[in-house]
């Protein structure tokens, strides 16, 4: 069953990709298979087949990073497009259960080492402090509570201009947008959540005429607003909002707060209780305010990208690959076709409701990865 979902990344390679080289293509899906099994860099794969490692970086050293990027997006977007089609066109009830969003958030992945490519001094909210590592920024679109991760991009603190995360975001929008529209499908009509690191009125303006009209946005505890005749910092509004239980749809005592700041004018806060000792509250930025319950269901899938980077991270092990130079994309692109392997397997009948860790297992135990390399793979390193 995994041999018949490997074909189709192989598909896509073919119609967009066809002046690269087969063997470099075949040698990362043949890299992302293998994760399945233990092996999570070349040299613990070619360590389990008993060949040199060194044909295995050959061959990636061949791929472009222009190439690296457009295949990663169009993996991406593929598998997007194909799981949003599929709940479109079912009735409202069912698509309002999907509760399609999409979701914005960067995470660090330390570093011990100076030389890899993309890798700064960034603050870690893993181990709260500053730490070097390489800064990942992500859109991810979740569907019926799965993460499918949309575009990926590498940080950098180096460049002729300054290279900021609002502008970075907004293209990787704009190009979102574009690859969404080749598949018939208008991603400004679903709602986008994202930290407070990214609050700020030239952004909100700007995703408004990209034509996103529901923004929600977490709050920053020093902004200062205005509710009733009453000015104060939202962190001393977190203790003195007495929130309402057990309402409609709302799992978590919550209030809904109409307000007026400085900074962002005439907006709407939700306040909710996150564990019983502390609350926090959202900024709704969207042109038509939202009810509670609706804004409430929306931010919930925002945890999901949380969950997508710990996979990452844990389950595939992203610091496991150290390349130098461009090789970073390549060993993102690996891993997340990994990932995109393990999110397809998901909706098949054997692996229904199992989690990644699960399917690794389940895998492990019914196939066998020599075989499944010769009956797929055509690389001249296993010939020889």
């Amino acid at each position: 069953m995994i041999t018949s979902h490997i074909n189709r990344f192989f598909v896509i390679f073919s119609k967009n990709f066809r002046h690269t080289n087969v063997e470099a293509f075949e040698t990362v899906i043949f890299l992302a298979v293998a994760h399945f099994f233990g092996c999570y860099n070349p040299k613990q794969l070619a360590d389990y087949l008993g060949v040199g490692h060194q044909g295995f970086y050959a061959h990636l050293k061949e791929l472009s990073l222009y190439t690296v990027k457009r295949l990663l997006l169009k993996f991406m977007v593929s598998l997007a497009a194909e799981r949003m089609k599929a709940v479109l066109i079912k009735s409202d009830p069912t698509r309002s259960r999907a509760c399609i969003t999409i979701s914005v958030d960067n995470s660090v992945i330390d570093r011990l080492g100076r030389m890899l490519p993309w890798t700064w001094s960034w603050y870690s909210g893993r181990w709260k402090k500053v730490l070097n590592g390489n800064d990942l920024l992500g859109i991810v679109i979740t569907i019926n509570g799965i993460a499918i991760p949309l575009h990926l991009l590498f940080c950098s603190k180096q460049g002729r201009g300054n290279t900021n995360k609002p502008d970075l975001l907004i293209s990787m929008l704009k190009v979102l947008i574009e690859e969404f529209e080749d598949h018939d499908i208008d991603l400004t009509a679903f709602p986008i959540t994202m930290d407070s690191w990214f609050i700020s009125n030239p952004l909100n303006k700007r995703l408004h005429k990209l034509g996103f009209e529901k923004v929600l946005v977490a709050g920053k505890g020093n902004n200062t607003f205005t509710i009733g005749k009453k000015k104060q910092k939202a962190s001393e509004w977190k203790k003195e909002i007495q929130l309402i239980a057990d309402q409609w749809g709302i799992d978590v005592p919550f209030r809904r707060i109409k307000a007026y700041s400085p900074t962002f004018g005439c907006t709407v806060l939700y306040f909710y209780q996150k564990s019983t000792t502390r609350n926090y509250y959202l900024m709704d930025f969207s042109e038509k305010h939202m009810r509670g319950v609706e804004a409430w269901r929306i931010w919930k899938q925002h945890n999901i990208i949380e969950q997508f980077w710990k996979i990452l991270k844990s389950v595939f092990k992203i610091k496991a690959m150290r390349p130098l130079g461009n090789g970073l994309y390549v060993a993102l692109l690996i891993k997340v076709v990994a990932y995109l392997l393990a999110v397809i397997l998901r909706n098949e009948k054997p692996y229904f409701k199992m989690s990644i860790t699960q399917i690794m297992r389940r895998i492990r135990r019914d196939f066998d990865l020599e075989n499944i390399l010769r009956e797929h793979f055509h690389l001249e390193i296993l010939i020889n």
